[in-house]
């Protein structure tokens, strides 16, 4: 497996490697009995090491991605609601920059300008 994760760009030292059933829960949450030669896993990264035995440890050891809030704002649109005493309601993930009630956006292609009224997850 470490072969295919370096062919894929990934460095093999950061990922953990977890042998686990699903089937009896082995390694999920608790370590397990039935695997006397697993010892472990250890993972490698500049923002730290992190080691552990189970599924639920290496799932936790995962760092979130920072967000570019420091770029322009990038909101693909998912869908628009009309709905009547509110007004129009694009539906999107902000996926660069930030979104507040009081910023000005454009929308492209269209090129039409708005002001943003509420923001809602």
């Amino acid at each position: 497996v470490s072969s295919y994760i370096k062919k894929i760009g990934y460095n093999p030292a950061a990922v953990a490697f977890v042998p686990i059933s699903g089937w009896h829960g082995d390694n999920m949450l608790e370590p397990s009995s039935n695997m006397p030669w697993f010892k472990g896993w250890k993972i490698e990264r500049k923002e730290g090491n992190a080691e552990g035995k189970t599924l639920i440890d290496a799932l936790d050891a995962i760092l979130p991605p920072s967000r570019p809030t420091e770029k322009p704002l990038r909101l693909p649109l998912q869908d628009v609601y009309k709905i009547g005493g509110i007004g129009t309601v694009p539906v999107g993930r902000v996926e660069t920059g930030v979104l507040k009630p009081g910023c000005v956006v454009v929308f492209a292609p269209a090129n039409i300008t708005t002001e943003v009224k509420s923001v809602e997850m």
